[in-house]
């Protein structure tokens, strides 16, 4: 791998979590903290320990991500989760392939690390909404919860989701221009701190379905194949 990558870090209260993820980034790899608002210390945090720090103040997932990556500075861009969930040592396995294939996105795919780790509500969340993606030809079995693509190839895509649905979005319109994208296995850990706006309560993983789904159903028009390479 040559050159830096920028991690983006959408950040909604995460000050329990973060250190340790901003700890753990590879050599290489530079945090880019888009916060939405948090009321915790949050942003003060990660500016103490050097992190770039982006202040979003629209609500919702796909809004930080966007601030996030529109502020970052590297060809090669990954996003990822703050709540500890999911490894950034991942990270550059993720990004030599993306830059050693034909990959033009790198997506993982949760695998819970231990029992309980995924609620049944949040589970089943996800089962139907891969299998709705699958029926509009995107053959993934997650909801890219960390990725790895070029930047300004993110920017092109044109992603108008600003809540819950950006991912699903992203996935489509990547479809629709041709991208091919390779789903890896990453592993899904216990949450470092607090709980999970989505996943820790049936109404927040309600939420993020209902996201999801108008941005399938905007995006529809858009769904040609993806070619997904495991």
């Amino acid at each position: 791998m040559s050159g830096r990558v920028d991690v983006v870090l959408p950040c909604l209260n995460e000050v329990e979590a973060l250190p340790g993820v901003l700890d753990a980034l590879p050599d290489g790899f530079d945090a880019v903290v888009a916060d939405n608002g948090s009321t915790d210390g949050t942003p003060e945090l990660a500016a103490g320990r050097g992190a770039l720090v982006v202040h979003e103040t629209r609500k919702g997932y796909g809004a930080a991500v966007h601030a996030g990556l529109e502020a970052s500075r590297t060809e090669v861009v990954a996003t990822i989760d703050a709540d500890g969930s999911l490894d950034v040592a991942e990270l550059p396995a993720m990004v030599r392939l993306l830059l050693d294939t034909d990959a033009d996105l790198v997506v993982g795919r949760r695998v819970p690390a231990a029992k309980g780790v995924w609620p049944w509500h949040a589970r089943l969340s996800n089962l139907v909404l891969s299998g709705l993606m699958r029926v509009q030809g995107v053959g993934v079995r997650d909801i890219a919860p960390v990725r790895v693509a070029r930047r300004q190839a993110l920017l092109d895509l044109g992603i108008t989701d600003r809540a819950f649905g950006y991912p699903l979005e992203l996935l489509i319109r990547a479809g629709a221009a041709g991208w091919t994208i390779r789903e890896v296995d990453v592993a899904y850990r216990p949450r470092a701190g607090g709980r999970s706006k989505v996943s820790g309560s049936v109404r927040g993983t309600a939420r993020a379905v209902r996201d999801m789904t108008k941005a399938l159903a905007r995006t529809r028009a858009h769904g040609a194949s993806i070619r997904v390479n495991r």
